[in-house]
């Protein structure tokens, strides 16, 4: 009676731990190819007004990537991607001279759209979208 109750315990907890394997791969199925991308953890990019620090944005991303790409080989380069944004923000500031809250977002895609290429290889990127932009001071700054 005691082996009876074990395998039905051990079947019941096989059975519920299955569930959610399944159900996880049955989400990779439906996203497919839409599936391929890599978000980078938020990165302060500084704002500069008369060559002063005057305000940080932190900025998500989202790197999209091609069908044919390896995810999870570029994933390990994420760390790559965000050091790329960070030296490039500091060699030349992606400030928004109408808005100091903001970055310049066509220039930070564009630059950055390039960086990655330049690290994951050619045709390994789709497309860079700012997921957001969240600054540290919010108020309206007036530009310099």
């Amino acid at each position: 009676m005691k082996a009876i109750l074990k395998i039905s315990v051990a079947a019941a907890l096989l059975t519920s731990l299955s569930g959610p394997a399944m159900a996880a791969g049955a989400k990779k199925e439906e996203k497919g190819v839409d599936a391929q991308y890599v978000d980078l953890k938020t990165v302060a990019l500084p704002i500069l007004s008369k060559n002063s620090v005057v305000n940080h944005v932190f900025v998500s991303l989202r790197i999209n990537l091609t069908s044919a790409a390896n995810a999870g080989r570029i994933r390990e380069m994420e760390p790559l991607f965000r050091d790329a944004l960070v030296r490039s923000a500091h060699r030349a500031p992606f400030t928004l001279a109408s808005d100091l809250t903001k970055v310049d977002a066509p220039r930070l895609i564009a630059t950055i759209t390039r960086e990655a290429n330049a690290i994951a290889g050619p045709g390994q990127i789709r497309s860079v979208v700012i997921s957001s932009q969240v600054p540290r001071r919010r108020t309206p700054l007036t530009p310099a």
